[in-house]
């Protein structure tokens, strides 16, 4: 099975709980593929890395509260994950846990809804009375937290949810509405920290990927076997133009999480310029991979049975960041979505 060996790795207590305060004080540990050096630094030194005319492309996708809470029929209580709308609108594809078709459910507020089946990625369909639930979950759904995030809180004695969690599990760039679960690795940016890199002459160009439960579905099999579920994505033309006059005039590509590499990926062809548009992608990035645009990569760490693993080795082979790993946990890095991050030059 791909990256057993990370599974060695104790970090159960490196699991960060919450993000850092303020978000570019987090820890930056700096990998350069050409000399194999790490450095270790705090995310707000970013701009020593980057160059005028390089561009950053950061994922301005939004997460919504897409965790609701129901009632069946039985008094019976469920937590139903919403993962995608469906072409009847009043239906939605979602995550549920022991389930059959025809459970009755009532989330209260006047929203209804029935599992009337299930897809064949063993998610369920729920057919809501309303059209549009949007304004339901904004107001009583919470944010789509990861579960070891939960466990990780239970464990220390917090409460599973907090409210700061519907600003902090977001962004500070998140515009456009649709994820289930956040671009993390933008986690780090503060909107000083962007000013600094815009007036350093650095580009800001945004792509919109909303991060569904493809990126997060672990891997069961090897990464050739995998089947990475699709996830829509949008290249702006103002974007493409800029990452393509940066290509033409020698700069470098920084993307900013899995999910902008993703994007990028997606819409770039074999020279590395990019055509704007927007679809469905379902670009799995594993070793092997041949990049075409992307020149650097700022990714947090993650799980060993993860797809972002996958990429960020296939960016750095896995025994580079097998070593990075190592040194993450031997100097008590954070880990996963709230933690730490890793810059890959």
């Amino acid at each position: 099975m791909a990256f057993e060996r990370f599974k060695k790795f104790n970090v159960d207590d490196l699991i960060a709980k919450t993000p850092a305060d303020p978000r570019d004080s987090s820890r930056l540990m700096v990998l350069n593929r050409k000399t194999g050096e790490i450095k270790h630094q705090i995310f707000r030194d970013l701009p020593q890395f980057i160059n005028a005319g390089d561009t950053i492309v950061i994922n301005d996708s939004k997460v919504f509260p897409a965790k609701l809470f129901a009632h069946k029929e039985t008094g019976g209580k469920m937590e139903v994950l919403l993962v995608r709308q469906l072409q009847d609108k009043y239906s939605w594809a979602v995550l549920l846990r022991q389930y059959k078709p025809g459970t009755k459910l009532n989330f209260g507020h006047d929203l209804q809804g029935e599992v009337i089946s299930n897809t064949e990625n063993g998610e369920a369909v729920i057919k809501f009375n309303k059209e549009d639930i949007l304004p339901y979950c904004r107001e009583y759904g919470l944010m789509p937290l990861p579960p070891y995030i939960e466990k990780a809180r239970k464990h220390a004695g917090m409460p599973l949810s907090i409210g700061s969690d519907k600003q902090r599990y977001q962004t500070v760039y998140a515009h456009n509405e649709g994820s289930i679960a956040a671009p993390t690795a933008g986690f780090h940016f503060t909107p000083q920290l962007l000013d600094t890199l815009k007036q350093k002459g650095v580009n800001i160009a945004y792509v919109t990927l909303h991060v569904g439960w493809g990126t997060f579905k672990p891997l069961r099999t090897e990464p050739e076997e995998h089947t990475m579920l699709a996830e829509f994505a949008v290249m702006p033309k103002e974007t493409a133009d800029i990452i393509n006059k940066t290509k033409q005039n020698g700069g470098r590509l920084f993307s900013v999480g899995t999910t902008s590499t993703r994007t990028i990926e997606s819409f770039a062809d074999d020279k590395g310029f990019v055509a704007p548009g927007g679809k469905w992608t379902d670009l799995f990035i594993y070793q092997g991979y041949k990049f075409k645009a992307v020149d650097a990569l700022i990714t947090n760490f993650h799980f060993p049975d993860s797809t972002p693993l996958c990429m960020v080795s296939a960016f750095a082979t896995e025994d580079f960041i097998y070593k990075a790993y190592s040194q993450a946990v031997e100097l008590k890095y954070r880990f996963y979505s709230f933690g730490d991050s890793m810059l890959i030059l």
